[in-house]
């Protein structure tokens, strides 16, 4: 199947979840939000979210400064 990530086309295998998507990116563990079709889903459910064909993914790295 293939989703939007952040405004580009990303391929994935059906079914995949937000946390298979994350660890794909190489993002886990790391300080990231990320909402789907706009809405913004809690990392506790990243596990069971699966995503479905053309789903919009906006993944957002958080990065400190001052």
């Amino acid at each position: 199947m293939q989703i939007e990530l952040n405004g580009k086309p990303h391929p994935l295998p059906e079914g995949a979840t937000l946390e298979q998507l994350i660890a794909g990116l190489s993002l886990a563990g790391k300080a990231v939000a990320v909402a789907v079709n706009r809405q913004v889903v809690p990392g506790a459910r990243w596990p069971t979210h699966a995503l479905a064909e053309a789903d919009k993914v906006d993944v957002v790295r958080a990065i400190g400064g001052g």
